[in-house]
C-alpha cells in the first residue's frame, strides 16, 4: 500500500476546490435572488398592480443584496465551526459532538476580553482601537479553545482510539454535557451580552439597500481563515503528514509520521477555527448562552455532511448554503420554517447523494 504525503497537483486540487465551492455558492445565491424577485413580483401583482409596474418595482429593489451579505457571514460561522467537525472526521473518524461547545466557549472567552477586560460595552469607532479589541479578542479566543480541546483529546479521546466506535462517540457527547454544565455553574442559564464592538451603524449604501461593513468583515475574517487552513494542509510538511493521516493511518505512521502529534494538530487548528467563530458569533448576534454550542453545532455538524464530510471545501459550502437558506427564509416571513428548510435540503442531497455535495476526498497516489 502507497500513500503519497507530497504531490505537485496540490496548487490544482486547492484551485479547483475553490472554485467548485465559489461555483455553488453562486449558484445558491443565483437561485435565491431570482426566487425573492419572483415573490416581490407575485406580491406586487397581488396588491393590484399592473404586470409593467409590478415587474419594474421587482427589478428595481436591492433588499437581497444586503441579505446575501448577512446569509454570508451567518454561513462562515457555521463555516468555520463545520471545519473542525470535518477535520476530525477525516483524520480519526469520530464524530466529536463536543465541538459545538468548543465553539461555545470561544464566544465566552470574547465576551471576557472585550467586556470584562476591557469594559466595552457598545460600538467603538475608534478605528485604531476597534481593531486592537478585534485581534486582541481573536489572538485570546483562538489558542485557548485550541487549547482546550487538545486536552480533551489528550484525555478523553485518545485512550479510546481503538475502543470499538460507539465508545468514543458517546463519550463525546458526555463531554459536550460535561461542558455545557461547566459554563453553566459559571456563567448562569440566561444569555449573556456579547459587546457588539464592530459599530452596527457602519452601512455602505447599495440602490435603495444598504451592505452591513460587520457582514464584510466577518466573510473577509472566515474566508481568510478558511485559505490559510487550505494552505497549510496542502503545502505545509503537518499538513501533508495531516493528509497521510487520513488517507490510511498505519501507512502514514509507518513513513514517520507520529500519529498522535498529527492528530492533536488536526484538534488544535479545529478548536482555534471554532474560536474565531465564536468572536464572529458574538459581533453578529450580541449574546452568548451555555447551550449556545447545541444548535449552531449541530447546524454546523449538518453543513459538514452536507457538503461531503472530511472534506474541507465541502464543510465551507455547507456553511454557506445554511446560512443562505437561514437567512433568506426569516427575510421572506418563515423564520420558524428555516431549520425544517435546511434539514429537508439536506435529506434531498443525501437521497440523491449520500456522501454529500462535493462527496470525501480521497488522498492523492503516486
Amino acid at each position: 500500500m502507497t500513500v503519497t504525503v507530497s504531490t505537485g497537483s496540490s496548487s490544482s486540487s486547492l484551485a479547483r476546490g475553490l472554485r467548485v465551492t465559489g461555483m455553488a455558492v453562486a449558484a445558491v445565491l443565483v437561485y435565491l435572488i431570482v426566487l425573492w424577485r419572483c415573490l416581490l413580483l407575485a406580491g406586487e401583482l397581488t396588491a393590484g398592480n399592473s404586470l409593467a409596474g409590478a415587474l419594474f418595482s421587482a427589478l428595481t429593489r436591492y433588499d437581497e443584496v444586503g441579505n446575501a451579505f448577512l446569509a454570508l457571514s451567518i454561513g462562515s460561522i457555521y463555516a468555520l465551526i463545520a471545519l473542525g467537525y470535518t477535520m476530525v472526521y477525516g483524520i480519526i473518524e469520530l464524530i466529536n459532538f463536543a465541538h459545538g461547545d468548543i465553539f461555545m466557549i470561544g464566544a465566552f472567552l470574547s465576551v471576557v476580553f472585550t467586556g470584562g477586560i476591557f469594559g466595552q460595552h457598545e460600538g467603538v469607532h475608534n478605528i485604531p482601537f476597534l481593531a486592537f479589541l478585534l485581534l486582541g479578542a481573536l489572538l485570546f479566543a483562538m489558542p485557548l479553545v485550541g487549547l482546550i480541546n487538545v486536552t480533551i483529546e489528550r484525555l478523553v479521546y485518545r485512550p479510546l482510539r481503538h475502543a470499538p466506535r460507539l465508545a468514543p462517540l458517546i463519550t463525546a457527547i458526555g463531554v459536550s454535557f460535561i461542558l455545557q454544565n461547566i459554563v453553566l455553574i459559571i456563567a448562569g442559564s440566561g444569555d449573556r451580552t456579547a459587546a457588539q464592538v464592530f459599530p452596527l451603524d457602519w452601512q455602505i449604501p447599495f440602490g435603495g439597500a444598504s451592505i452591513s461593513v460587520l457582514s464584510i468583515f466577518i466573510f473577509a475574517l472566515s474566508l481568510g481563515l478558511m485559505l490559510a487552513l487550505q494552505n497549510f494542509i496542502r503545502r505545509s510538511r503537518m499538513g501533508r503528514a495531516m493528509r497521510a493521516t487520513a488517507q490510511d493511518q498505519s501507512a502514514a505512521s509507518l513513513m514517520g509520521v507520529d500519529l498522535n502529534q498529527t492528530i492533536a494538530l488536526t484538534f488544535l487548528l479545529g478548536g482555534m477555527l471554532a474560536g474565531a467563530a465564536g468572536v464572529a458569533w458574538g459581533l453578529r448576534f450580541g449574546f452568548v448562552k451555555f447551550d449556545l454550542g447545541f444548535n449552531s453545532g449541530l447546524k454546523a455538524f449538518t453543513a459538514a455532511v452536507l457538503g461531503g464530510i472530511g472534506n474541507i471545501s465541502g464543510a465551507v459550502l455547507g456553511g454557506f448554503i445554511i446560512g443562505f437558506i437561514e437567512n433568506f427564509a426569516s427575510a421572506l416571513g418563515y423564520s420558524r420554517w428555516s431549520e425544517f428548510l435546511v434539514f429537508m435540503v439536506l435529506t434531498f442531497v443525501l437521497v440523491f447523494k449520500p456522501s454529500g455535495i462535493l462527496g470525501q476526498l480521497t488522498g492523492d497516489r503516486a
